[in-house]
């Protein structure tokens, strides 16, 4: 099948495809005479392997290592496992960050309880302090 037909059948675009193809997450497809891409059952799999780990908001890193430890086979799930412990404890630092985010938004909106001007939030988000790129802990996902 062609790259169209591909992109239909695993609910993506072209260029995501094109995207998986260049990062080495989805192997190269066959080329016919013409020089045109034929993909087959297992380009239609590996995609919605893809696609599955980053509706869980996995790293192109971890999906990387899940597929070559799938691709090896027979090692159990202990590998498995350990990405996916890492993964969680991503997850979590993210959600200590999404909470500290809601707490200084809360804060801010209390800045401005009435329409009056000048307004609250604009004067809090002007006088906040923010940690500098060096301070903030990057998660998995940079």
């Amino acid at each position: 099948m062609k790259i169209g037909e591909l992109a239909k059948l695993a609910q993506c675009s072209v260029e995501t495809i094109r995207f998986y193809e260049k990062e080495g997450l989805l192997p190269t497809a066959e080329r016919t005479i013409g020089n045109f891409r034929v993909y087959g059952p297992a380009h239609i799999e590996r995609l919605r392997f893809i696609r599955n780990c980053r509706a869980l908001d996995m790293s192109h890193e971890e999906i990387h290592t899940l597929l070559r430890l799938a691709d090896q086979g027979g090692d159990g799930c202990s590998a498995i496992n350990d990405v996916f412990d890492e993964h969680i404890a991503h997850v979590d630092t993210r959600i200590k960050e999404l909470k500290q985010l809601k707490q200084q938004l809360t804060e801010l909106r209390q800045h401005c309880q009435s329409n009056h001007n000048p307004c609250g939030i604009l004067q809090g988000l002007a006088d906040m302090e923010t940690p500098s790129k060096l301070d903030k802990k990057r998660t998995h996902l940079g």
